[in-house]
């Protein structure tokens, strides 16, 4: 059995860091405790607001990061702009609004192909793997296909906050299928959003995914255990 990767998100270690607009705790330190504890990648959102994550650590990231940097980005021009310059291993392109707390739903890539298709694109001629974050729903997963990306990271957010045990089991199913389907067209598979050491077991052990990318829980637990011994756990429960 092929070894499930896990990304770990290392944007509330900057939320927590703005919160006095200093210098601690730092992004950068915090991404060398995740990789020493198992971590496969290294992912950041940089927002347009930069409410947490700054243009400056992700030029760090890019310098310290031995495994691999995912910088998560929306399509606005300025953030396109930050990705080519910096160069990341992989662009994840969200959906951003300014007043969400975190990413609502997944990207329509269908409302927006061109745009997506276009930056794809230029981001790929530098050099930069790409992967959309979309809904398990195969309408956008072809869409994906389409715009010629083969990477694809399932938004398991309904899953996770689904509640009655009906709901969380047609939500794993929902992932299941829609896994397979992006498979079948020959693309890469990841997921991601609201995992937590409750939940991620069962989205681990669904055949086709290769990567969880999973950061608030992670942050929160190592409120508690220490950042390094919480992705140790992480791992752990990705991999058990």
């Amino acid at each position: 059995m092929t070894k499930m990767k896990l990304g770990v998100n290392i944007d509330h270690v900057a939320t927590l860091r703005q919160a006095r607009r200093g210098f601690e705790p730092d992004p950068v330190a915090a991404a060398r405790c995740c990789e020493k504890a198992g971590a496969d990648s290294i992912v950041a959102h940089l927002r347009e607001d930069r409410r947490h994550i700054q243009d400056k650590d992700i030029r760090l990231l890019r310098k310290s990061v031995k495994t691999r940097l995912n910088l998560e980005m929306s399509l606005a021009d300025p953030v396109v702009a930050a990705a080519l310059s910096v160069r990341p291993d992989q662009a994840t392109i969200v959906p951003e609004r300014r007043a969400e707390l975190t990413t609502e739903g997944g990207l329509d890539v269908v409302r927006h192909f061109r745009r997506v298709k276009n930056i794809a694109a230029a981001l790929r001629k530098a050099g930069i793997g790409v992967s959309l974050f979309v809904d398990p729903v195969a309408a956008q997963i072809q869409k994906t296909f389409e715009a010629g990306i083969d990477t694809v990271e399932l938004h398991t957010g309904r899953y996770a906050h689904a509640s009655a045990r009906e709901q969380v089991r047609r939500e794993l199913d929902a992932l299941k299928k829609m896994a397979a389907f992006a498979r079948g067209l020959g693309m890469t598979v990841n997921a991601g959003h609201g995992l937590n050491y409750r939940n991620t077991r069962a989205v681990a052990r669904i055949p086709g995914i290769e990567e969880l990318n999973i950061g608030h829980a992670i942050i929160a637990r190592a409120v508690f255990v220490g950042l390094e011994q919480a992705v140790r756990e992480m791992v752990k429960i990705v991999n058990g």
